[in-house]
């Protein structure tokens, strides 16, 4: 039996349209701490379905010696298949996460590069900034 159980907290930003520096910081620093917590959490599972798989095939190995019907190693060789097959998807999808969760640092830090000096310009400001687009008519 697995012990995995869904995560609740902390998991989403949310999808609001605020479009402010810090705002948009904090969403990216969630979305990229909650990939690198999926990554983790699949390696975990990936490791556990590896080990599982193998027991299942020496299981298997362990039904043959005690000549039990052939139809029960079978099954078991099954499971230890299905278990390989499965522990190769949740590779790719690990992969997927972890290369998510370096997209979401790095746009961060791209946009702490482009935005945060104007950021600081205009939090220090006591007048009020005209909204974007305002000099543009």
């Amino acid at each position: 039996m697995s012990n995995l159980t869904p995560r609740t907290s902390g998991a989403a930003a949310p999808t609001d349209g605020d479009n402010r520096y810090k705002a948009v910081q904090g969403k990216l620093k969630t979305l990229g701490q909650a990939m690198d917590m999926a990554a983790n959490e699949l390696q975990s599972l990936l490791r556990a379905m590896r080990q599982n798989a193998g027991y299942a095939e020496q299981l298997a190995v362990d039904i043959a010696h005690a000549e039990l019907d052939r139809k029960f190693v079978e099954m078991t060789n099954q499971v230890s298949v299905a278990l390989g097959g499965a522990a190769g998807t949740v590779r790719k999808l690990h992969d997927t996460a972890h290369e998510v969760a370096a997209l979401a640092h790095n746009a961060r830090r791209t946009h702490a590069r482009l935005y945060q000096r104007l950021d600081d310009v205009r939090s220090g400001r006591t007048e009020r900034t005209p909204k974007p687009g305002f000099l543009a008519h």
